[in-house]
């Protein structure tokens, strides 16, 4: 059993355990998307081993159309997840916001991405023999990653003003996803210097970005398993700041 068979089974537990977890402690009534999205982790997971281990196709055509569609949906997902972890935080106050405000907060997301594309285009792999498609679903799911790490730095560095702790789940998800994504990052940094043709020290960093993907697991099983803090009220003023950003404190000022 070589490394790759043991870090695609650990992934695997991870999955599961976190999965389990997340179910066991309902984190779907907060964060069904992110829930949804540990289960197609999973599913992906099995079918990814049972291609490689079973038939051995890891460089057959097929293999690429499988992974060419698995990389749209997760980047679709992810950005899906971002959404839902900034809706979550601003549950002490989703009563009084309108119901375009999740709109409001996808477009805000969606013109961060649109700021982070031709950043993230720096970060793309040395591979003359990529197909177009190719680089622009590694240019998707880099500009996501950078996405993650921006959400949780912005998380963590107002944690306070929003009211949120390092066992509140919101934060906790940020967290996993923020750590890993630091890592990917580093780790296409310095492929972007690198040619595939060196093949042996160019797996070996993309084994230590399934490994940091494990870290994040291990902490999400860790944090799932403990009881969650209870979240607090915003301060009256981010209260007024964030209902004003939405429109919905003029709202309540003309209805008074």
């Amino acid at each position: 059993m070589n490394l790759d068979t043991i870090l695609q089974l650990i992934g695997l537990l991870g999955d599961l355990g976190v999965l389990v977890l997340a179910l066991r402690a309902r984190l779907f009534r907060i964060t069904p998307v992110f829930c949804g999205y540990v289960a197609w982790c999973l599913l992906n997971d099995v079918l990814f081993f049972f291609l490689v281990s079973k038939y051995f196709i890891d460089f057959a055509p097929v293999y690429f159309r499988i992974y060419t569609a698995e990389m749209v949906v997760d980047s679709t997902f992810q950005f899906a997840v971002l959404v839902e972890l900034g809706w979550a935080v601003l549950r002490p106050i989703r009563a009084s916001l309108p119901r375009r405000s999740i709109l409001i907060l996808t477009g805000m997301l969606g013109v961060a991405a649109a700021i982070i594309w031709p950043l993230s285009a720096q970060m793309i792999p040395v591979a003359p023999t990529l197909s177009k498609s190719w680089v622009h679903f590694f240019h998707l799911q880099q500009t996501v990653a950078v996405l993650r790490v921006v959400i949780f730095m912005a998380l963590a560095g107002f944690s306070q003003l929003l009211s949120i702790g390092w066992r509140n789940r919101e934060l906790q998800i940020a967290t996993g996803l923020g750590f890993y994504s630091m890592f990917s990052l580093v780790i296409w940094m310095i492929h972007s210097h690198q040619t595939i043709s060196a093949s042996h020290s160019y797996h070996r960093l993309d084994q230590v970005a399934v490994a940091a993907y494990l870290c994040s697991l291990l902490y999400w099983v860790y944090s799932f398993s403990q009881q969650e803090e209870t979240r607090q009220e915003f301060t009256p003023e981010m209260r007024n700041f964030l209902l004003a950003m939405t429109g919905a404190g003029r709202r309540t000022q003309h209805q008074g």
